[in-house]
């Protein structure tokens, strides 16, 4: 029989496995499946948890796992969508559509590193946990938690200034 107080947690934890599914797959029907996936196993297999664990850590890899098995059956479609950008923290109109392109520019261009470096840079930056939470729920060293976060920031900043060169060229074509 499920635990009520895993029900509960799962609740509460949904948001974040969302973002964290978005991020990773880079569609919100695509993310949506992945949590879905992630809180059927949660509930059919919640003997496999321990309780003394972290439950968002044992999800997330669930995620990952599923993700990655996905991946190499090639049924993933890879599209972007920007649902969850409400929440970009900007004043006035103009500032908030700035953040928005570059929000949009950002994910579409994390898509584009390797899978080690986005999964890292996804629970760190936007699921706000810390470098030893990484490490534990990916189960790799803290010292390669940091490599591959630093690895994959630099390579995030050089995608998204070519970009962002790239649309300075066609605009001035234009």
């Amino acid at each position: 029989m499920v635990d009520e107080a895993m029900r509960r947690a799962l609740v509460l934890l949904y948001p974040r496995l969302r973002r964290f599914a978005i991020r990773l797959a880079g569609s919100v029907v695509d993310a949506d499946d992945l949590v879905q996936h992630a809180c059927e196993r949660a509930l059919s297999f919640d003997h496999q948890w321990k309780p003394a664990t972290r439950l968002d850590s044992w999800l997330y890899r669930i995620i990952q796992n599923r993700w990655s098995d996905e991946k190499k059956s090639a049924r993933m479609r890879n599209q972007t969508q920007f649902d969850d950008a409400d929440d970009i923290g900007a004043d006035d109109g103009e500032r908030k559509v700035d953040a928005r392109l570059i929000l949009e520019v950002a994910c579409r261009e994390l898509r584009h590193l390797p899978e080690e470096q986005r999964v890292v840079l996804v629970l760190v930056c936007m699921g706000g946990l810390s470098y030893r939470e990484v490490a534990g729920t990916l189960h790799i060293p803290m010292g390669t938690v940091m490599s591959r976060l630093a690895r994959g920031r630099l390579a995030l900043a050089r995608r998204i200034e070519a970009a962002a060169g790239n649309s300075r060229a066609e605009n001035s074509t234009i």
